[in-house]
């Protein structure tokens, strides 16, 4: 009897999955992407369309057979990879590597989340391939290409192979560094004003005592001068509405007046109810900002965390299934289901009074866009409270579902009611204000609460926040101590992951799947490096950026690239063309681009008089002749660039020829090479003098991923497959070692 086939991305979704459907199917996974652009070439016909070439991956020729020979024997094959733009590229390549027959068998499935009831009903509900869903992530993909496939190279001439062989422009990437940049600009430009602030502490009659803060002289509200050097006529100006203590002489000039004076009494007092809102449930950007403040997690990380939730976890005699929803969305829409399930939640755990008269409902503040048919991030059913399910998660996987399933809680709770009250303390001319909040009902509060960075407690408090109860107008007061303090503004401050997500969301660059990576990248590039949690561009990262900006100002534009981003939206709705989206982007970039290279000097080969071109190889970096194979002169950047870098000898012999041996970059990293390359080829790998904690014979090196993360491996591979992402210690078994999972 014939089987019906389930195609997935990663083998722990397909795992969970098989555990749902019962005999009749099979479940494979495809471990991502099976068909990529070409290495080695563009790959995208430009005169015809934008057409890409797309190969199957190398490495992936024997899974292509296995799913090939599995849906030839299968009554219905069903597609099930990711339900966003990239699965369904995925999906469309999964269809295009079968044959006829196969292909009308084909449906298309998707799962919100992994659990049994919604796997099942998938499956009765199937769909079709969506073409403009693949249009989109076809066009991401070849505009991604062509910037990173004609920039890179200019990149490469601009600057010195000194750097490393990772230099490269992303589209979105490069804009990022451009917010990273320009923020560190503003910084290096800031110029400190000084300011100063006076605070007294008043008791009453009864020994109560508070702090307040000087805000008012003589009507004129205190206020910290806009610039730090102004004009006689702008000071003049400022002067007339404004007042500021700008100096110790002020300062010192309006404590010496307070300190005599007795008459300080409450002139008003002011009592504001207001409500403060549950957060909405949290959708990609705002969970990997979230978990990034109160966890210093990256933002890679909580996706990796996230993904695990979603495909499932074994959680004993309950079985595995799906904790979450699909972590990669932009919409804050929930089902009716499940907001049902919470308010009976929330009814019995808190009572009624936390419980809203309506369900509450959160618009997601995007525009029409591909996500939006998602909901929020959360948890799939209510059974699985933290509590129940803390035994079976990791510590990080905890962490991340306590994190969803009380925001989700909480958004569907009442409001908190809280009080402000204002107390104003007059002297004469001399105004003080104290401010206090009394929250009446928690509300949400009692479960979820974002907390508020340090700098804005401190920069927006008016002195002490505990007001004492039953003060009165008109009553007197008196002055046990006042104060001036010297302050200084500050620079703007540098972004975190968490603001720097929030940041390009808001200015509508990249896409739930896409945040993680834009970070990532360039980390990994060391365009920037994190620095007590704070991003820093390197000085490479500032010269790439500035090579950009000068060179291609549209292309690493943040208004051109949130275009962009819009349009691939409106390909995926149907409601643009393909071919007019590339045209927009192309014909700006190309101007730029011919613009550059009408400007770059041609490096004409010294020995035939054709042109050189800038090649890369198993070593590096280096230029050509074009008369090859007539002419087989090569250089190196440095040769080129006519700077002279004395190479970093190793102090060993080359075991081929007896040269010297030296330290080179490669595309896999650093390596050893005879210092006579390209008339020896002898390499040596770096063995980091750790002996593998796995085999006890070989040495462990610095590998990379596809992707190019960094990972540690025994050099006797494949006799032995050691592999750790953190650098192993001999004899210990603590190392967080690489599955396959992983590598997806």
């Amino acid at each position: 009897m014939s089987k019906n086939l389930i195609l997935v991305e990663s083998p722990s979704k397909a795992k969970t999955i098989n555990k749902y459907v019962g005999r009749n199917y099979i479940v494979e996974a495809t471990i991502g992407h099976i068909k990529n652009l070409p290495k080695t070439k563009l790959g995208v016909d430009i005169e015809n369309g934008f057409t890409p070439t797309l190969l199957n991956i190398r490495g992936k020729g024997d899974l292509i057979k296995k799913i090939k020979n599995l849906a030839s024997k299968s009554e219905k094959i069903f597609i099930a990879t990711d339900p966003d733009r990239e699965g369904e590229a995925i999906a469309q390549d999964v269809a295009d590597i079968l044959d006829k027959n196969e292909k009308e068998k084909i449906s298309r499935v998707l799962f919100n989340e992994i659990t049994k009831k919604a796997v099942n009903e998938a499956l009765k509900n199937p769909i079709k391939i969506d073409d403009k869903l693949v249009e989109s992530q076809r066009a991401r993909r070849v505009m991604d290409r062509i910037i990173g496939y004609k920039v890179s190279p200019f990149l490469w001439r601009a600057v010195l192979d000194s750097y490393g062989s990772s230099l490269s422009a992303g589209r979105v990437q490069s804009v990022a560094l451009r917010l990273i940049c320009e923020r560190e600009d503003e910084i290096d430009k800031f110029i400190p004003t000084e300011y100063w602030s006076i605070v007294a502490d008043f008791k009453t009659e009864n020994g109560e005592t508070f702090s307040a803060k000087l805000f008012e002289v003589d009507g004129k509200q205190i206020k910290i001068p806009p610039k730090p050097q102004m004009s006689n006529k702008d000071w003049e100006e400022f002067l007339k509405s404004n007042f500021a203590i700008s100096s110790k002489e002020i300062a010192d000039k309006i404590l010496n007046e307070l300190k005599n004076k007795t008459n300080y009494f409450i002139s008003d007092i002011v009592k504001k109810e207001s409500k403060k809102n549950p957060y909405p449930p949290f959708i990609t950007s705002t969970l990997q900002a979230e978990a990034s403040k109160k966890f210093r997690m990256r933002p890679r990380k909580t996706m990796m965390i996230a993904q695990q939730l979603y495909e499932g976890i074994d959680l004993g005699k309950e079985g595995t299934t799906g904790l979450i929803t699909y972590m990669r969305t932009d919409s804050t829409r929930l089902s009716n289901d499940i907001v049902n399930d919470a308010r009976d939640f929330i009814n019995d755990k808190f009572g009624n009074n936390y419980l809203p008269e309506n369900p509450k409902s959160y618009e997601s503040k995007n525009k029409k866009n591909v996500q939006d048919a998602h909901e929020a991030i959360r948890p799939t059913s209510l059974k699985y409270t933290p509590d129940f399910v803390k035994e079976f998660l990791s510590d990080d996987q905890f962490k991340i579902y306590d994190l969803i399933w009380k925001r989700f809680i909480a958004c569907q709770m009442e409001s908190a009611k809280v009080e402000t009250t204002s107390i104003i303390v007059s002297a004469d001319e001399y105004n003080f204000r104290a401010s206090g909040t009394a929250i009446l009902f928690d509300g949400f509060l009692k479960l979820y609460d974002e907390d508020i960075e340090e700098t804005e407690k401190s920069e927006n408090g008016n002195g002490n926040s505990q007001i004492p109860a039953g003060l009165l107008k008109n009553q007197k007061l008196n002055l046990l101590s006042i104060n001036s303090n010297q302050h200084f503004t500050k620079p703007p401050a540098r972004y975190t992951e968490s603001s720097l997500i929030k940041e390009l969301e808001s200015n509508g660059i990249g896409r739930p799947s896409t945040y993680a990576m834009i970070l990532g990248t360039i980390v990994d590039r060391k365009y920037v490096e994190l620095i007590d949690r704070k991003i820093i561009p390197t000085p490479l990262g500032r010269k790439v950026n500035s090579i950009l900006v000068n060179n291609f100002p549209d292309i690493v534009n943040v208004n051109f690239t949130a275009k962009m981003e819009d349009e691939l939206d409106l390909i995926a709705n149907g409601e643009i063309e393909y071919l007019k989206v590339l045209n927009d982007f192309y014909e700006p970039f190309i101007k730029d681009l011919k613009e550059v290279e009408s400007n770059l000097e041609k490096i004409i080969c010294e020995k035939c008089g054709s042109e050189m071109e800038l090649k890369i190889g198993r070593f590096g970096k280096f230029f050509a002749c074009t008369n090859y194979p007539t002419c087989k002169n090569i250089k190196s950047l440095k040769e080129i660039s006519g700077v002279s870098l004395e190479p970093e000898y190793t102090g060993d012999s080359c075991p081929k020829c007896g040269s010297k041996t030296v330290y080179r970059e490669g595309k896999f990293g650093k390596f050893i090479g005879c210092e006579k390359y390209p008339d020896c080829d002898f390499t040596k790998v770096i063995t980091l003098g750790l002996t593998c904690p796995k085999c006890n014979e070989g040495e462990i090196i610095t590998k990379r991923t596809k992707r190019g993360r960094t990972f540690y491996g025994c050099n006797r591979y494949p006799d032995c497959d050691y592999a750790s992402w953190t650098l192993p210690k001999p004899k210990t078994e603590d190392d967080e070692v690489i599955t396959e999972e992983d590598e997806y």
